[in-house]
């Protein structure tokens, strides 16, 4: 990979830490749209608790790996909620990197730098298959 491919991938790494890092930490707490539409039909108080009416939220349930290390936006053990959220969201950035890389290091074409029998991948085949075009003829 070229110098200049690091470089906007480092980048892009930065940014990308630094938005989950830093930034994440001053997203909204409010319900977002499908947490208020779950609610239509319900009465709830300050603190998001359902105190009436009938809506589907009520049939809501604990997910199953709700007590995961890294569940609600943040790292268990971590008082701090700044931080907690922070490093959260730079453990799903890193997390997410390293599974991208490793997959694309997977697939990857390596070049041999040899021909490979398919008529096209080195530079005696490329020209071949080039006069076969210019001049009309199949062999």
């Amino acid at each position: 990979m070229k110098n200049r491919s690091w470089a906007f991938l480092a980048g892009g790494l930065l940014v990308a830490l630094l938005l989950a890092g830093v930034v994440s930490n001053y997203a909204s707490s409010h319900p977002d749209g499908l947490d208020s539409s779950l609610l239509k039909g319900c009465t709830v108080d300050a603190d998001d608790t359902i105190v009436g009416g009938s809506c589907p939220a009520q049939q809501a349930k604990d997910h199953e790996l709700g007590d995961s290390p890294l569940a609600d936006y943040g790292v268990r053990g971590v008082e701090n909620s700044f931080l907690s959220t922070g490093l959260s969201g730079v453990l799903g950035v890193l997390v997410t990197f390293a599974i991208g890389l490793g997959g694309f290091w997977l697939l990857r074409r390596r070049d041999t730098g040899s021909d490979t029998g398919d008529g096209g991948t080195s530079a005696e085949g490329t020209a071949v298959a080039a006069g076969r075009g210019r001049t009309g003829t199949s062999g």
